[in-house]
C-alpha cells in the first residue's frame, strides 16, 4: 500500500510520524511524510521519504509571534485556537495543493495536528481512507476533559462535552480558510461541520494513559511511536554516537539532570536560566537549548551545553529530566525509568504535567510562565525521591513491553482495506467513516 502523512507543527508532531512512516516502510508500504521543513530531520535520518510543507513554525514560535505570545503569556483555549489558526490559516492553500500533488495514487491519507483539516479534504477529494494521527486525546470521552484546557476547571459530568466544544471551537476557528482552499483547490462543497468519524490512532502509551471504555473502535491507544531501534537496542539510528564531549561529562562523574524544553520559546528566558541555576545548585546537569534561544555562555560550569541527542539513548544515563511537559518527551522520559520535573507553557503540556502528577511519577507541575527556583527545587527533590524512581521505573517497564507502531501499522492496514473495499463499490471513505 502507498501512504502519504500530513502533519504540521513542532518537532514533537514530526518525529513520532517519521518513526510511523518508518515503521510502515519496514512493513513492506510506501510512505512519505510532509511536514514543516525545520522538523523533517528526523526523517531524513530514518532513510524516509519527506516534502516540506509552507510556512515556519520556528518563526511562529518566536517572542511575539503568534505562538510565541502564547508560550509568554498566560493564554486560555480560545486564545490558542486562535494563535494556531493564524499559522495554518496563512497557508491552508498551499498546504491543500502540496499534500493532493504529494497524494496523487496514495491508497489512504495519514493526517496530524495543523494539517489534519487539510489532509482529510484531499481524501475527501481522491475518495480514499483518512486515518487521523494524534499525540494528544481529542475523542470526546467521560474520563477526563479536553486537554485543551485547564486542568480542574471542568467538572466531571462535563468532560465529554468539554471535548466537543474545544473541538468545534478549532473548527470554526479553521473553517473559512479550509472551505475556501477545498472549494479552489479540491473542487468539493465548503463543510459546515467538523469531522467527527474518521479513525484515529493515538501514539500514547496504555501505562500513562489507558484507553477511555467509552472510545469507540475507531479510536485506539497504540503505544508510543518512538524512533526504531539499532542494533543497540536504544532507539537510535545504529551510526549515532555521542559527541566526545558529552560522552566524557557522562563518565566524570553521577549521572546529571536533563533540562531541555524542546520547541518551546517566547518565554523569559533570563528568568528561566536564574531559577534553573539557583534550583539545580552545584549539581551536574546537561542543557539542550532547543527552539529557547537561551545562550549556553549564560549557564556556570556544572553545566554542559549539548545538542540534539536521542532521547532514547541519552534519558536511561541522566537522574531526572526536567521539560516542558510536551507528549513526546513525557512518554520518552518515563519510558527510559527517569523521573520528570514538568514545566508547562501552553496546550496540552499542563494535560501530560497532570497524568504524571497523579501516577506518583512527578510532583506538581512548576508554572512555566511563573517559574521560581524554590518551587523549581522542590520539584526536583521529589524527582530524587527513591519512592518516585522506583514508581517511574515500574511505568517504564510497562511502556517497554508495548509495541506502539506495530499497533499502529496493523490497524492502517485494516482500515485502508476496509476503505478501500468500500471505494470499490462507490462508497467516499471519509464520508463513511473509515
Amino acid at each position: 500500500m502507498e501512504f502519504t502523512v500530513a502533519t504540521y507543527g513542532t518537532e514533537g508532531d514530526t518525529r513520532p510520524l517519521a518513526a510511523l512512516c518508518r515503521a510502515l516502510i519496514d512493513a513492506g508500504h510506501q510512505a512519505q511524510l510532509l511536514a514543516d521543513c525545520s522538523t523533517l530531520h528526523a526523517a531524513e535520518a530514518l532513510g524516509v521519504p519527506c516534502s516540506p510543507l509552507s510556512g515556519d513554525i520556528k518563526r511562529a514560535l518566536e517572542p511575539g509571534a503568534a505562538l510565541g505570545a502564547i508560550v509568554g503569556k498566560r493564554s486560555g483555549a480560545q486564545a490558542t485556537a486562535k494563535a494556531l489558526a493564524a499559522i495554518a490559516n496563512a497557508n491552508t492553500h498551499a498546504w491543500m495543493g502540496e499534500v493532493k500533488a504529494a497524494a496523487e495514487g496514495s491508497d489512504a491519507i495519514i493526517v496530524s495536528a495543523l494539517a489534519s483539516f487539510v489532509g482529510l479534504s484531499v481524501a475527501e477529494h481522491f475518495r480514499i481512507p483518512a486515518i487521523g494521527a494524534s499525540m494528544i486525546p481529542i475523542t470526546p470521552t467521560r474520563e477526563f476533559a479536553s486537554p485543551f484546557l485547564p486542568p480542574g476547571i471542568v467538572p466531571g459530568w462535563l468532560n465529554r462535552a468539554s471535548h466537543t466544544f474545544v473541538n468545534d471551537m478549532i473548527w470554526r476557528a479553521f473553517r473559512q480558510a479550509t472551505n475556501a482552499a477545498r472549494v479552489d483547490v479540491c473542487k468539493l462543497a465548503p463543510r459546515k461541520r467538523n469531522w467527527t468519524d474518521h479513525p484515529i490512532l493515538y501514539g500514547l502509551s496504555r501505562a500513562l494513559l489507558p484507553r477511555p471504555v467509552d472510545w469507540s473502535e475507531h479510536a485506539r491507544v497504540c503505544g508510543q511511536w518512538s524512533m526504531p531501534a539499532g542494533p543497540n537496542a536504544a532507539g537510535t539510528p545504529s551510526d549515532w554516537k555521542p559527541p566526545a564531549s558529552l560522552a566524557a561529562f557522562l563518565d566524570a562523574g553521577e549521572p546529571p539532570i536533563y533540562v531541555g524544553f524542546g520547541s518551546m520559546a517566547g518565554f523569559d528566558r533570563d528568568r528561566m536560566v536564574r531559577a534553573l541555576i539557583e534550583a539545580i545548585g552545584g549539581r551536574r546537569a546537561l542543557f539542550y537549548p532547543g527552539w529557547s534561544g537561551v545562550e549556553g555562555s549564560a549557564l556556570p560550569s556544572n553545566f554542559l551545553t549539548i545538542g540534539d541527542t536521542p532521547h532514547a539513548w541519552l534519558f536511561p544515563r541522566v537522574s531526572l529530566v526536567i521539560h516542558h511537559g510536551g507528549a513526546g518527551t513525557t512518554h520518552s522520559a518515563t519510558r527510559a525509568g527517569a523521573p520528570s520535573v514538568v514545566v508547562p507553557f501552553a496546550g496540552d503540556q499542563f494535560f501530560w504535567a497532570q497524568r504524571l502528577y497523579r501516577l506518583g511519577a512527578a510532583a506538581a507541575p512548576v508554572d512555566g510562565k511563573a517559574l521560581d527556583s524554590k518551587g523549581l527545587a522542590r520539584a526536583i527533590e521529589f524527582a530524587l525521591q527513591p519512592a518516585t524512581r522506583a514508581r517511574v521505573a515500574e511505568l517504564g517497564a510497562a511502556m517497554r513491553e508495548e509495541d506502539g507502531l506495530g499497533a499502529a501499522v496493523s490497524a492502517i492496514e485494516r482500515w485502508t482495506a476496509a476503505g478501500l473495499e468500500l471505494r470499490s463499490v462507490g462508497i467516499c471513505p471519509v464520508s463513511a467513516g473509515v
